[in-house]
């Protein structure tokens, strides 16, 4: 009796006690370590930044040890590392996931849903609010508040942190594992921490275009895009998105929102008014915290028009997208006295004093408070944010529904034009405050404003019997990663009187996301924005217009009335295959189209293999002047390239007679040390079609003998100094010290100079070489005293010449219209006229002599209008003026293109201009 009682107190003890241990060993299974523990350090200490491996690690631990994260791989980044999102919300809620995304998905595209399911959606749904940080990994604060954030937001327990937790699902994001990787390692080398610094990073921060990566987002070429892209506008569809950034403008501690105008016209109202909401809860919170500093609207350069940045394309799918730029870094640093700052307005209305140290912690607690204030907002406004992304998404499938005019300033100086010359047949208006308001007869808003052909399309056609079509694919692509709703044809149709093949894309309006569909097939329309009237410009952020369709060289038709046909719905977010193809039976050969793009990635497969190609020096058998000719022996080559990349081949009926053969040139592609991104973005495409190439820095241009080792030199917009500037660099920087700089990068350092660099080139040139010199680069022709001058000049009292000024002419990244010669063979392949991107480019003159010296103009302006998207001001001036050209020096010839015709490897429309010169 007394032995069992024993026994089962024994018994019971171990009960008790294994209950105890499992409860302690759950306890501490749940324990999440703070950055300090497993980092070392804490995110914010002066001197210490982390890198992606050990932020990873913590990123696992923290998954592991918490059931509110979810750790999720996006995908795989450009060097191969995984992109992580933790995914944070309560237990409960990661429960039903699916079901939140989905309501979050529903929502947003709005489509076959009922105001009253809207509704029940948006009580039962959970706000989704992204989170990211490190896009631009010299820009420190961004990755270090994440990680701070993420560990706050899974260990406090305060009453609001629960109710985020509740109502919320955060996507915590890193934008770029690589550059995370790349910077932090190079930062923490040193061992004396006061020694450490951000400056001098060998390469590009991402592997092909550094800063670039925050505008690939509407055509997401990087691998980093497509993951962000996915989760973004197809797996997710967020209501809130929060882009971190660096740096604030001198004098404050950060610019956020609302932005200054203008906005993009095509935006739903909602969208902008939900900036403002957002922001206002995030300022108001920095106030109570007694966080002075932030600057917003015209405090700032940071506005919403441009379409492309991971932020700004958001604006175009109804998001609530959020950009802040702080101050702060690992390296104390002053806040410094701009006096105009410190006077509170509208702008700045709680003004930062000038500080002799900012300390890294404290841009961590502004972004953590930020955050919180973020969060705050969507839990308590979720079935608001909810509700308001469907009311948004309805709005634009109405619009694209019915006839509509969106408002652009086009619209209204053309009322203003209008009224002024017939202003005088009109009475005064009888109400005087009309008059004093600037109000004119209704009749001009029904006659130009709601003219018939105005309004907006509703929707885009796109005929399967393009002349590139493998460039079509993408163009459909880069819709289909920004979540576009997009139809294609089954069989034969016809639409207001023309007849479309089988196969044709169709994008409508009528769909949730129609800003963003507008924005890439219409074009932008900038307000003259000057710092007063007569005055000079105001620079946009970024470019002012970009329209992609344009860039892309894509042919479609707008289509102003509905229209409906044997159309099928392609998947959303699932790639369309390249073009299908069969090549054909043919004994004497076959030919490329020179239209097609990728018949040149075609080629330098077949050439690589062996094969013989030449190109064809007149138009043959309907194929036109440039397209290749590829023997019978290289049809089994031909079969598998031409059907891996969807390029359309053409049998041959004979072999032509009047050919060029051509072979690989040797090709190298200028870059600088800390990368050049336009240089960056060439290396890429150069790799995507499949050229052979070699990296050329400065001290091997300055160490000579060019000819024995290539054909060709590439300078991409930079690299070649302004003539004046001697021994500076073409413009990305000073390089650092040699002695301080790592054995591995040493052959990068140095720049182009005029006395040791430019003869050195022009020695190439004369000995057979050739040079293509784009953008900026072609400084090359001045220093070289080619018979060139600049067009864009006006003659002052002293009979002098100078630039323009910017209060005459001013053209920002643009869409221009520029005519080219066909005829010659550096122009193979392309349209009479071809839509170039113009950032404020060069323009060229010939002196008479050029003509004698067998220089040969490949492109100019033949109109005094060229704009077709974007912002012109004074564009009368770029009449007659020569966008490229090329001239012979010695045995050598340099081409010359002032237009961006690689821009961001957007511009697939020009991207002849530069293959076509990439051949001996």
């Amino acid at each position: 009796m007394i032995k069992q009682k024993i026994t089962k107190t024994i018994q019971g003890g171990f009960f008790l006690l294994g209950l105890f241990m499992l409860c302690m060993g759950s306890s501490f299974a749940q324990k999440i370590p703070s950055p300090k523990e497993h980092f070392g350090f804490g995110m914010g200490d002066d001197y210490h930044i982390s890198n992606y491996t050990a932020t990873e690690a913590y990123f696992k631990k923290v998954a592991e040890a918490s059931d509110k994260a979810k750790l999720v791989s996006i995908g795989k980044t450009e060097e191969g590392r995984d992109q992580w999102m933790l995914i944070v919300t309560s237990p409960a809620n990661h429960a039903n996931l699916d079901k939140f995304k989905d309501i979050s998905v529903k929502l947003a595209r709005a489509e076959g849903i009922t105001e009253a399911d809207a509704r029940k959606l948006s009580e039962e749904g959970k706000a989704i609010v992204w989170i990211d940080g490190g896009l631009h990994s010299t820009e420190t604060v961004g990755i270090h508040q994440l990680t701070e954030t993420i560990y706050q937001v899974l260990t406090k327990e305060d009453s609001e942190t629960k109710r985020i937790l509740d109502n919320v699902v955060i996507l915590f994001v890193h934008a770029n594992p690589d550059g995370h990787e790349k910077i932090g390692n190079w930062y923490m080398r040193e061992s004396e921490p006061e020694k450490r610094s951000l400056s001098n990073l060998p390469v590009l921060y991402q592997k092909y275009i550094g800063h670039d990566n925050n505008r690939d987002f509407y055509i997401q070429n990087m691998k980093e895009s497509i993951n962000l892209g996915h989760q973004l506008f197809i797996e997710w569809i967020p209501q809130v998105m929060y882009n971190h950034h660096q740096r604030g403008p001198a004098g404050s501690v950060l610019a956020g929102p609302p932005y200054r105008d203008p906005f993009n016209y095509v935006f739903d109202p909602m969208m902008v008014t939900g900036i403002d909401a957002v922001g206002a809860a995030m300022y108001n919170r920095l106030n109570a915290e007694n966080k002075p500093g932030f600057t917003r609207m015209n405090g700032s350069s940071f506005s919403t028009w441009y379409n492309g940045g991971l932020r700004t394309t958001t604006h175009y799918h109804n998001m609530i997208g959020i950009l802040t730029e702080i101050i702060g870094g690992p390296n104390p640093e002053e806040v410094p006295l701009v006096p105009d700052r410190l006077l509170p307005n509208s702008n700045t209305p709680f003004p930062v004093t000038p500080q002799k140290a900012w300390h890294f912690q404290q841009s961590i607690d502004y972004s953590v408070s930020m955050n919180f204030a973020v969060l705050d907002y969507a839990s308590r406004n979720s079935d608001h944010l909810l509700y308001n992304i469907y009311s948004m998404g309805k709005g634009s499938i109405e619009r694209g529904s019915k006839d509509y005019w969106t408002p652009f300033p086009r619209k209204i100086d053309a009322i203003k034009t209008a009224y002024e010359k017939v202003k005088d047949k009109y009475p005064t208006p009888s109400n005087p405050f009309s008059a004093r308001g600037g109000a004119i007869p209704s009749i001009f808003y029904d006659s130009l404003y709601q003219a018939k052909a105005e309004r907006d399309p509703r929707g885009f056609i796109i005929s399967a019997d393009q002349k590139d079509p493998a460039t079509t694919v993408k163009f459909i692509n880069a819709l289909v990663k920004t979540g576009i709703r997009i139809e294609k044809a089954t069989s034969q149709f016809t639409v207001e009187g023309k007849t479309y093949p089988k196969g044709s894309y169709v994008v409508k309006t009528d769909q949730a996301f129609r800003p963003h569909v507008i924005d890439m097939f219409e074009p932008q329309d900038y307000p003259n924005d000057f710092q007063y009237p007569g005055g000079p410009p105001i620079r946009p952020y970024d470019a002012a217009g970009w329209t992609l369709a344009y860039q892309m060289g894509i042919q479609f038709d707008r289509v102003l009335d509905g229209f409906s046909g044997p159309f099928e719905t392609l998947a959303y977010g699932k790639l369309e295959a390249l073009p299908s193809v069969i090549v054909p039976t043919s004994k004497t050969g076959f030919y490329l189209s020179s239209k097609q793009n990728d018949s040149f990635t075609v080629v330098n497969e077949l050439l690589k293999s062996g094969v013989k190609v030449s190109r064809i020096n007149s138009e043959v058998e309907g194929l036109p002047a440039g397209s290749f000719y590829i023997p019978q022996n290289g049809l089994k080559v031909l079969t598998s390239k031409a059907t891996e990349y969807g390029v359309k081949v053409f049998p041959a009926k004979a072999v032509p007679s009047n050919t060029t053969p051509i072979k690989p040139s040797r090709i190298a592609l200028f870059d600088t040390y800390g990368g050049s991104m336009p240089s960056g973005w060439v290396r890429w495409m150069l790799e995507q079609y499949n050229f052979e190439f070699q990296v050329i820095f400065a001290k091997e241009i300055d160490s000579g003998n060019l000819n024995k080792k290539y054909d060709a030199i590439l300078f991409i917009s930079g690299g070649i100094p302004a003539v004046g500037r001697g021994g500076e660099s073409g413009g990305w920087g000073s390089p650092p010290d040699e002695k301080t700089t790592p054995e591995a990068y040493k052959h990068m350092l140095g720049s182009i100079t005029a006395d040791k660099s430019i003869p050195q080139i022009k020695s190439f040139l004369e000995n057979g070489g050739k040079v293509i010199a784009v953008g900026s680069a072609s400084a090359l022709a001045y220093h070289l005293k080619l018979p060139v001058k600049n067009a864009l000049v006006e003659v002052v009292r002293d009979g002098a010449e100078r630039p323009l000024p910017g209060e005459k002419y001013y053209v920002p990244g643009s869409v221009l219209v520029t005519r080219v010669d066909t005829s010659l063979p550096a122009n193979w392949g392309l349209e009479n006229h071809v839509d170039v991107l113009f950032n404020n480019s060069p323009v060229f003159k010939l002196k008479p002599e050029a003509k004698l010296d067998g220089f040969q103009v490949l492109g100019w302006f033949d109109s005094n209008k060229p704009l077709k998207s974007g912002w012109a001001w004074g564009q009368s001036y770029l009449e007659d003026g020569i966008t490229s050209f090329s001239a012979p020096v010695g045995k050598g010839t340099l081409y010359v293109y002032g237009p961006e015709i690689t821009y961001r490897a957007q511009s697939h429309g020009t991207f002849k201009m530069l293959f076509n010169n990439l051949y001996q």
